[in-house]
């Protein structure tokens, strides 16, 4: 049976000490998660067995760069994603090379877009876990009500009224200002 839930704090805590053990635990325990964001992000089946495998190599390498324990999950949803878009990204190259305007334009597009992902994906980190859980289920892996409702332990009422509250806290985040950032987009604010 598969692990509803994400590795605990503390295994993460010993995998950071560089702990082998916990280590391969925490490895093998993020994986049916990890696997699970990579089919439902990536274009193909062989692309998301490929990104998932990318993404817990990076876990196993980069461990000691997540700061908070709790938020593997998001973590590692930002990993897989990354590397879903970097796999379409480089099937989607243009074939010619004398379509340099219309490449620019679509890597214009493709930048814009990813740093808007990136944006939501850095307040769905910010939500409490019992909110960001709710909300990656439903939203992004794009479970069936019901069932996130089980695997979460709450009534399907409770889980659409989390839900709810998750979405909007992810509108109103997305409604403040980027941090760091007073200027314009034209590069006039010195």
């Amino acid at each position: 049976m598969v692990e509803k839930n994400w590795p605990g704090e503390q295994l993460v805590l010993a995998a950071q000490r560089g702990d082998v053990d916990s280590i391969s635990a925490l490895v093998s325990g993020s994986y049916p998660h990890v696997l699970r964001f990579a089919h439902s992000l990536c274009a193909t089946p062989h692309d998301a067995e490929d990104a998932a495998q990318e993404a817990l190599i990076i876990l196993y390498r980069r461990i000691g760069m997540l700061r908070a324990t709790a938020a593997l999950g998001s973590w590692m949803f930002r990993i897989v994603r990354n590397e879903c878009l970097r796999r379409a990204r480089t099937v989607l190259r243009p074939a010619e090379p004398d379509r340099e305007a219309a490449a620019t334009e679509c890597l214009e597009d493709d930048v814009l877009r990813r740093l808007e992902a990136e944006r939501v994906a850095a307040v769905i980190a910010t939500l409490p876990e019992d909110l960001r859980r709710v909300l990656i289920m439903r939203d992004v892996q794009g479970l069936p009500g019901r069932p996130v409702a089980e695997a979460l332990g709450l009534s399907t009422a409770a889980m659409k009224s989390r839900l709810h509250r998750a979405r909007v806290a992810v509108r109103e985040g997305l409604r403040q200002p980027l941090d760091g950032y007073e200027g314009g987009l034209d590069g006039d604010d010195r």
